[in-house]
Formats: structure tokens, sequence, C-alpha cells
């Protein structure tokens, strides 16, 4: 017979012994139970301490489990040639990404609801970084030639903030324009703004304190011009609590028409009428 035949045979046999093997719990508890009434015996009192006993309890169920072991060793040799069954995990096919996926942060929703601030408040400039412009020196009029002008504080003022509007009406080009606003600090006077109803990139604009007022400056830049119509410059800023009394704010206006310089210019009080002939 050959050495392969004769493997094949004592792997079968040693796999039925496996099977059929059952330890003899009974005979091996009953041994457990003769050891422990020998230790409940007079003479083993007097002669041997308690620990003993424990001692013969524990290796005996030590045996127990070293009975098991070695059973359970033969198994295992027996089979441990076997190889397993392979088997199969399914596993889920990776996600193909979205082309419309990025690693860029979500963009908020428009806010399709329109605003509804004052007629008379649009966005503020930002002040530009050029020096100062020089106060201008007091007007004779709020008219001349081609030229009207007009003050008046915003109605939606309140008691921390404030609008000073300046009116002008032009019926020629203007190919020169410098307009400025000039609020006297009577409390808490601070910068909180200013816009134009003319394009924003056509003008510089400087505000500043001079001589105990806040002063805005819109100047016409280089090469652009002013067309007929009428136009409004304001400038918004916070002042202490209550009431503000602008008695003493005033306006100037320089503009060129026709290649004649004109100037106008005011106060910001109540007017009977308005409207100014243009």
């Amino acid at each position: 017979m050959r050495q392969q035949d004769v493997h094949n045979e004592l792997r079968a046999r040693l796999h039925e012994a496996a099977e059929t093997h059952e330890p003899d719990r009974a005979r091996i508890l009953a041994r457990i139970e003769r050891g422990m009434a020998q230790q409940d015996r007079a003479d083993h009192r007097a002669t041997r301490p308690p620990v003993w006993g424990w001692a013969r309890v524990v290796s005996a169920t030590a045996a127990v489990a070293g009975m098991l072991a070695v059973g359970g060793y033969a198994v295992a040799s027996a089979v441990k040639d076997d190889k397993p069954q392979q088997q199969t995990v399914a596993v889920s096919p990776t996600p193909t990404p979205s082309p419309d996926a990025t690693s860029r942060a979500p963009v908020p929703p428009v806010d399709t609801t329109p605003s509804t601030p004052p007629k008379t408040q649009r966005p503020s400039s930002t002040p530009s970084t050029k020096p100062s412009a020089s106060v201008l020196p007091p007007a004779d009029g709020e008219k001349d030639g081609p030229l009207w002008s007009d003050g008046s504080v915003d109605p939606h003022s309140n008691d921390f903030w404030a609008q000073s509007n300046i009116t002008l009406k032009t019926s020629e080009q203007l190919t020169a324009l410098t307009v400025q606003l000039k609020v006297a600090q009577t409390g808490g006077v601070g910068n909180a703004g200013a816009w134009r109803s003319l394009p924003e990139q056509d003008f510089d604009l400087t505000v500043g304190e001079q001589n105990g007022f806040l002063v805005y400056t819109w100047t016409l830049k280089e090469g652009r011009t002013v067309a007929k119509g009428e136009w409004v410059f304001a400038g918004q800023y916070n002042h202490q609590r209550g009431g503000r009394d602008a008695k003493d704010d005033t306006y100037t206006i320089t503009a060129t028409a026709d290649g004649q310089q004109r100037a106008v210019g005011g106060d910001f009080a109540a007017h009977a009428d308005d409207e100014g002939d243009s």
C-alpha cells in the first residue's frame, strides 16, 4: 500500500474517532465528588489545611479541561488539511461622481424679495483715498445761469441718524462739477455713508473733519460730463440722540457750463417754494 493511501486511511479513521469520541463526564464528576468527600473526613481535617482540598478540586477541573482540549486538538489535527470553502462577499460598486459634484461651498439661495428702502436712500459710496478737498467759498445764491439748487434734511432721518440732500438742476451740460456738503459738529456727528444719483465711477468722494464741520466733497473726474437734468447728492451721518438742528449746515456747488464758471449754494432750512426756475 502506498504511503499516500496509508495517510488517507489514517485521516479517515481519525475523523471517525473524533466524531464518536465523547468524554465520560459522569466519571470525571464522580472523581471530583470523591475528592471533596475525602476532604471532609476527620483525620484529613486534623493533618491537612483546607486549602489542599481546594487544590485537588482545581487539579481535577484542570484535568477535565485538559481532556477536552486533547479531544479538540485531535479533531483539529485530523481536519487541518481540509481546505475551507471559499466564500463570496457582495461588495457594492464604487459610485461614479456626478459631473456637478465640486469642492466649492454651496451657493446661498438668491433672495427674490425686493427690498423697500426709503425712496431717497441708496447704497453708500466708499470715500476715495485722495487727500480731502479744500473747503469751497460760499456762493451768492441758489441760482446761477443754467444752475438751480436746494438743500433739505431727508424726512427719513431719526433721533440717531440723518441724511442731508442736495438737489442740483442744470439746463446745460456740465464739463466740471464739485459738490460740497458741510455738516456742523453738533455732538456725535460721524460719517455714515454717502451717495449720488449720477454714476459713482464718474466721481471722487472725500470725507473729513475741517473747522468743526464734517465735510463731504464730490468731484467730477477729468474727461467726464454731467448731462442736463436733475441730480441728487446726499451725505449720511450719525449724531447724538434727539432732534438735531441743521441751521448751521451749508452746501456749495461749482460747475462749468458753456465754458463759464458757475456757483450756487445755500443751507438746509425749509423753503416755501421747493421748485426753482431752470
